[in-house]
């Protein structure tokens, strides 16, 4: 029983937690709108309503009776239609309830139980529902009356005895909008088995299988119990449990016995009528029951089995299935094909292999197969990792809607490219650069209103969130169209702190070169401390996290028209495509996406400056050159330039020659984190192992471009 407790635990925090991401979608989308129109208010009853039967079932009072207060709003509204509803108040009350409830099921999840009390907020929803109800009663319409909150009729009933037993097979419907129908019929089921003797139930799994839900709703819950109770002792123990109807009939033993694989007897079956749904559902019946000769073909069945009546009957599209797994598992398949690629890296490269005179032509086939089953199982296990980004932008339309409101400016917020997908690890590591972003653009961006209509701007600013794919990384950039940036004033506060050299010049430093100042532990513009800014923590904050996963930021601003922050980072964190090349004895790698071409030099392409620093012509455009022997002091190396290879390569708009020794080809690279005691060496992001054993180090184009 344990066991079933924790599953359904599982399923109403998952289920609960879609629900409220949904209401807080709709509300975001449309908190800058004069009101919700009907089918909104209708989804958000629906949300509230099962919000509290399951939380009901789970015997969490106090989220049930806060979400009961927040349905009663949503029934008035539907019912009445008030044409003045305060709708930002509204939208208010919509997000205090959802933070709260997200909090408790945070407090649920890590194992404890709800702590905090909804009194206040209650005692709050209701003065809203007590003005709603006046603004209904002033505007002459009638007042609903108030939904009953009936729960499930307890029954105290003997344990069921004699030899004179009864049997009955029942079926109960849900509407077609029930949320976790499933709960709600384990919830029916548990409290059968207090007034029988024996009973069974189809779908069998309706905890462990959250598709059983959509099964429940086609073809509704069958039950099948044996009870001393008579027929209307059984139908007044279905009452409640958001039942829309229950077709009972009494069966014999035998039919008892033969379980679902026969259908329920029509003789002497009852109807149980719990709403108005009803009536449609027994006209269907009736139409169904009406067969006329020609329309329909019988469809043989195996023995034992019901006959099913079909008229032109056309093949059913399969439907998608869904399945929660634990993350964890995920980063552990994905482990075990980061060393699935290495093993099978180790194979094909075995030294073993190169005896002259061996025939591999049936390994070779053997060995293409291989790789290409590894090459698909790697990108379908990437594929799962992949997730939209559009929960997350949904949480900076929040941010944007209560910072905003803190800090007296009305913005309206444009999100572009919400549908574009990240690794899991990269969504969770630029959650808090975003918000710090979009609070700088709110707080020094946006200009106050007067400032805004001197300067012939519209009041309201805008600040846009866009994310999109370019070359195997995803740009991800937060823009407004406020003051921007005054490169002047950011250089002399950056020389005030002692961040810039005094011996350095504004004219010695690129505007976007000041611009990155912002992104120094403690710079801040602000003279004052506020809730939001002036402690000069949020961009360093942003610089750290994207640094962690591989990334950079780029800043750019206009002065009197506004700023863009871009964050660049790589699509996913596991396994890469790269280029393994060679420089004496060291092995490095460079991603396929940074490498433009590949040149065999001359000496006289060369051009050698007094300070030692080379530079590469190539068809008349003059490229810096690294040799990365030198860098890194490798010895034994290629010194010439003619013997070796140059490679040209790109980060951004930033180009950059590496020479090295010779490439040794490309290959699917695994990427670790580099050990703690090398992490300070520059240009180098990670490394990987190699087939043969060896460790090949990862070069960060971006870093080795900017030194």
């Amino acid at each position: 029983m344990g066991d079933e407790l924790d599953s359904m635990l599982d399923m109403y925090l998952y289920e609960n937690g879609q629900l409220l991401e949904q209401l807080e979608m709709t509300t975001l989308e449309k908190k800058d709108e004069d009101s919700f129109d009907e089918e909104d208010i209708n989804l958000f009853f629906r949300v509230m309503h099962t919000i509290k039967g399951s939380s009901g079932i789970m015997m969490f009072d106090d989220i049930m009776k806060l979400s009961h207060k927040l349905e009663d709003v949503f029934f008035y509204i539907r019912e009445s239609h008030p044409d003045n509803v305060p709708h930002l108040e509204l939208v208010e009350k919509i997000l205090a309830v959802s933070d709260f409830l997200r909090e408790e099921f945070e407090n649920i999840k890590d194992g404890g139980e709800p702590t905090k009390s909804s009194a206040g907020l209650i005692k709050d929803i209701d003065k809203f529902l007590g003005k709603l109800k006046n603004e209904i009663l002033e505007e002459d319409k009638e007042l609903p009356e108030a939904p009953k909150d009936e729960g499930p009729t307890q029954f105290y009933i003997g344990a069921a005895g004699g030899e004179h037993f009864k049997y009955y097979h029942i079926i109960a419907y849900y509407r077609n909008d029930t949320q976790m129908s499933n709960i709600h019929a384990y919830a029916l089921a548990n409290s059968l088995k207090e007034i029988t003797e024996e009973m069974y139930y189809s779908p069998e799994d309706i905890i462990t299988n959250e598709a059983s839900g959509d099964v429940i709703l086609e073809q509704g819950f069958k039950i099948l119990i044996k009870t001393n109770l008579e027929l209307e002792d059984v139908k007044a123990a279905l009452g409640g449990f958001d039942v829309e109807s229950t077709d009972v009939s009494q069966c014999s033993k035998d039919e008892f016995e033969a379980g679902f694989d026969v259908p329920a007897p029509i003789v002497g079956s009852d109807t149980i009528d719990l709403g108005e749904g009803d009536k449609e559902v027994k006209e269907e019946k009736k139409e169904e029951a009406e067969v006329k000769p020609g329309d329909y073909v019988i469809e043989s069945k195996s023995a034992g089995k019901k006959a099913t009546l079909a008229k032109n009957k056309k093949p059913k599209a399969p439907a998608t299935s869904y399945i929660s797994v634990n993350v964890n598992k995920i980063d552990q398949l994905m482990d075990l094909i980061g060393e699935i690629v290495i093993a099978e890296s180790v194979v094909l490269q075995n030294p073993d292999l190169n005896v002259p005179g061996l025939n591999l032509t049936n390994f070779n086939k053997s060995a293409a197969q291989l790789t290409k089953f590894v090459s698909e199982m790697q990108d379908v296990i990437m594929s799962m990792r992949m997730m939209t980004l559009t929960n997350t932008f949904q949480k900076m339309n929040r941010i944007v809607f209560d910072t905003s409101r803190k800090v007296g400016k009305d913005i309206e917020f444009k999100m572009i490219g919400e549908n574009t997908e990240v690794d899991k690890n990269i969504i969770e590591h630029i959650s808090d650069p975003l918000m710090h972003m979009i609070r700088n653009s709110i707080d020094h961006g946006i200009e106050e209103k007067a400032d805004r209509k001197a300067a012939g701007k519209p009041e309201k600013g805008v600040i846009t969130l866009e994310a999109k794919n370019e070359g195997g990384k995803v740009l991800i950039s937060v823009s407004d169209d406020g003051g921007g940036m005054n490169p002047e004033k950011l250089f002399a506060k950056a020389k005030k702190n002692g961040i810039v050299p005094r011996d350095k010049t504004i004219s010695d430093y690129t505007n976007k070169e000041i611009y990155q100042f912002i992104t120094s532990p403690g710079f801040s513009t602000k003279e004052k401390v506020t809730e939001l800014s002036g402690r000069g923590v949020g961009m360093d904050v942003v610089m750290q996290n994207i640094q962690s996963v591989g990334g950079m930021l780029e800043i750019d601003s206009e002065f009197g028209k506004g700023s863009t922050m871009t964050l660049k980072i790589p699509l996913t964190l596991a396994i890469i495509s790269g280029i393994l090349l060679k420089v004496g004895e060291q092995k490095f790698v460079i991603e396929t996406g940074s490498v433009k071409e590949f040149i065999n030099v001359r000496g006289s392409s060369i051009i050698k400056e007094p300070d030692g620093e080379e530079y590469l012509n190539v068809r008349g455009q003059y490229y810096s050159v690294v040799r990365l022997s030198e860098k890194y002091h490798i010895k034994n190396s290629a010194k010439n330039i003619e013997d070796g290879i140059m490679i040209l390569t790109e980060n951004e708009s930033q180009k950059l020659c590496i020479f090295v020794d010779k490439l040794l080809g490309g290959q699917e690279i695994v990427v670790k984190p580099i050990p703690e005691y090398i992490k300070k060496v520059e240009g180098l992001s990670g490394c990987t192992q190699l087939g043969d054993g060896s460790i090949a180090l990862i070069l960060d184009i971006g870093t080795l471009a900017t030194q």
